[in-house]
């Protein structure tokens, strides 16, 4: 069955049937199966995979509600629908179902059967602007915004909001550890909290690989104006280098920290130091928007050279070349088959092995 979808934020048209051709196989293993288009100047900033079978897709014209098992849209969301701001930066699952959407100056947008609300500073978010979601095992839902990290109470509805605490206010990525330490990505490093202390690294601690290629440093900084952030990571056409800026962070199966630095590539930390991978270990590129591990134990980054895959040994890279719609990769979520689902500009890929 083929479900109509205004043309304006078409992603996908019927099971089977995608934009874009598919990619010549990049060697053994996973390679580009399908890319699906969402619009020639809009772009994909969120992947969260809802089990059993549901992708929720969001971007900077809308959210789609996708079935993994057909690759059809179930549903489409815009402010028509609900939701309060059409620009999504990030989709969130909490323990009761609803589905959040943090959305570009619209606050964050909670949605289940049919039912929305929005939550604005006035209901005691930290701020309009909303880029990253995580459950605690508590049950606690971790909002990160441009003004600080947001504490929801799914039982009293509640916030609790952190800004001091952190090693700097603009928050992009959020993960939670085995033993509960919430781990969260600010454009000033990385800060960690145990529940009663908190803990930050900067570069300055080792996260992000030195400047070897003395790119200039980029002015693209919450530390001046709202404005400023433009979301643009080059200056003049050239890339720039600002490796307190983390883009996300991911807290993997071993309790190590990955944190994906603007021009500094992906820090790892072991508990103890920061260790940095960089385009001289084989990352695609040194930019790294996303942080994802697959099932069997595999990284997968996304940076502004394409998707790259390391298994702790060899490195392989999905881009333009071999059938990604954009080098650019914002969002990465792992489908309960294995496959990588990746967000760019202009649409959405699935990397496979079928």
């Amino acid at each position: 069955m083929t479900m109509k979808i205004p043309s304006v934020i078409c992603l996908f048209l019927a099971a089977g049937l995608a934009y874009g051709q598919p990619a010549p196989k990049p060697g053994a293993g996973e390679r580009v199966l399908e890319t699906f288009d969402v619009g020639k100047n809009a772009y994909v900033r969120a992947l969260t995979v809802e089990q059993p079978s549901t992708l929720w897709v969001g971007t900077s014209v809308g959210v789609h509600e996708i079935d993994l098992a057909t690759s059809t849209p179930r549903n489409t969301f815009t402010r028509e629908q609900g939701l309060a701001n059409e620009y999504v930066f990030a989709v969130g699952i909490d323990r009761e179902g609803y589905k959040w959407f943090g959305t570009n100056a619209g606050g964050a947008s909670r949605y289940r059967d049919g039912t929305w609300k929005t939550y604005f500073p006035m209901h005691g978010l930290a701020d309009y602007w909303v880029y990253a979601f995580a459950n605690d095992k508590s049950g606690n839902l971790w909002i990160g915004t441009w003004a600080g990290v947001s504490r929801f109470d799914l039982k009293t509805h509640k916030f609790t909001n952190y800004v001091k605490e952190l090693i700097n206010e603009w928050v992009y990525g959020i993960s939670v550890d085995r033993a509960s330490r919430i781990w969260f990505g600010t454009e000033g490093g990385v800060s960690m909290f145990d529940g009663k202390n908190w803990k930050s690294w900067t570069h300055k601690d080792g996260i992000g690989a030195p400047n070897a290629s003395r790119l200039p440093p980029s002015a693209n900084t919450g530390l001046g104006t709202r404005s400023r952030h433009d979301l643009n990571v080059q200056t003049a056409g050239s890339e720039t280098f600002n490796p307190n800026y983390v883009f996300s962070v991911h807290v993997a199966a071993d309790d190590t920290v990955w944190a994906g630095t603007w021009g500094g590539g992906v820090a790892r930390y072991d508990g103890k130091r920061w260790t940095n991978l960089t385009m001289k270990d084989g990352l695609a590129g040194n930019l790294v928007y996303s942080v994802v591990q697959d099932a069997k134990g595999v990284y997968w980054f996304g940076t502004d050279k394409g998707v790259s895959r390391y298994d702790g040994r060899a490195w392989r890279t999905f881009n333009r070349g071999n059938g990604m719609l954009d080098d650019n990769v914002y969002a990465l979520a792992v489908a309960p088959n294995g496959d990588i689902w990746a967000g760019t500009k202009h649409g959405v890929a699935r990397i496979g092995s079928r």
